[in-house]
């Protein structure tokens, strides 16, 4: 009997070491297949490592594990127009069928004007025209109804040139480091100056990202009680949160509550956030995507030589600082083997 358990264990142990060796000889999958090998995938899977390997000197606990995203051009287009930007205009003409008077006043005429095809129309809007536009549409209701009115809009809607929905137009590479995070312990947030409620609705099933992780600009909200008596939240025109620039880093504190360990954006907009991540002690992750590929997506800086524009602006003063700071910028066209899905 001794015999013949000794027998039965030296095939355990042999069968154990086949697979060990097996697992040796057929390495793992690749998290991020749709990168190429280079500098700033190789820093991603350094820094996924550092952080999540029990003894390294830059190991991080479970619970203070928080990497950051801004949205617009960093996990989906954001040209020739902002998503929610272009949500507003195209609820304008609703509200003029409500109000016929506004046909004729602008910014409501401009749009109008826009949308029928007079793409000189979008220079006359001011910012404030868009904030006008954006209280005009999109408070003055309970919240529930916002997101019912977004949440259709979102699932019929597609890009003006790439003629796809918008939830198609995220960018897979983003996404596999959306999912390698979270695979690794991490949670993701978004933190986007776009509105707050806006990505809310669409958030957890395009991204995998639940609401209550999203940062966004956000409005004021007063209580109160329907016919019903039921209680319901209307949107008010207020702005309580402006989300960009030095408002990425106070929202993540108040939101958010801990200092990322990773953030990546694409934008002037977000220059201040990944200061903030980078400042942080311990292993820190800093990124920048660059759009540099016209052919599969747009090619926009100023940074690089490329086109100057207000949407997404990617300054040379960014570019320098990402490179004093030791941030890491990301090539849309020397990084990724794929942009969409689709492709």
């Amino acid at each position: 009997m001794k015999f013949g358990r000794l027998g039965v264990g030296v095939k355990v142990l042999a069968f154990t070491a086949s697979l060990l060796f097996a697992a040796q000889a057929f390495p793992q999958a690749d998290p991020l297949p749709s990168w190429n090998d280079g500098v700033a995938k190789t820093a991603i899977l350094a820094f996924v490592k550092d952080t999540t390997t029990q003894g390294s000197p830059k190991f991080v606990s479970p619970a203070e594990r928080v990497a950051t995203f801004d949205q617009d051009g960093t996990l989906w287009v954001e040209h020739p127009i902002y998503t929610q930007v272009m949500f507003v205009l195209e609820s304008v003409p609703a509200l003029v069928k409500a109000k016929p008077e506004l046909a004729k006043v602008a910014p409501y005429s401009t749009v109008l004007e826009l949308l029928k095809g007079d793409r000189a129309a979008m220079a006359k809007l001011t910012e404030a025209d868009l904030f006008k536009l954006l209280a005009a549409t999109s408070t003055g209701m309970p919240v529930e109804t916002f997101q019912a009115e977004a949440r259709k809009w979102i699932a019929e809607a597609k890009h003006p040139r790439l003629k796809k929905p918008y939830t198609e137009l995220t960018y897979l590479p983003m996404q596999e480091v959306l999912k390698y995070l979270r695979d690794n312990g991490y949670k993701t947030y978004i933190v986007t100056g776009g509105g707050q409620d806006f990505v809310r609705v669409y958030s957890e099933k395009t991204y995998g990202i639940p609401p209550e992780q999203v940062v966004g600009s956000a409005g004021g909200t007063t209580y109160g009680y329907g016919k019903d008596g039921k209680p319901f939240l209307t949107k008010e025109p207020k702005l309580l949160l402006n989300d960009n620039n030095a408002g990425k880093p106070e929202a993540i504190h108040l939101m958010i509550g801990r200092r990322p360990n990773m953030s990546v954006g694409n934008s002037t907009g977000d220059r201040q956030m990944l200061e903030y991540t980078k400042a942080g002690d311990g292993a820190r992750l800093s990124m920048l995507v660059l759009h540099d590929d016209a052919k599969r997506e747009y090619a926009y800086g100023p940074a690089q030589g490329l086109a100057d524009t207000k949407v997404g602006t990617f300054s040379p003063q960014l570019y320098a600082e990402a490179t004093k700071q030791g941030w890491t910028v990301i090539s849309m066209k020397s990084d990724w083997k794929k942009i969409f899905a689709f492709e």
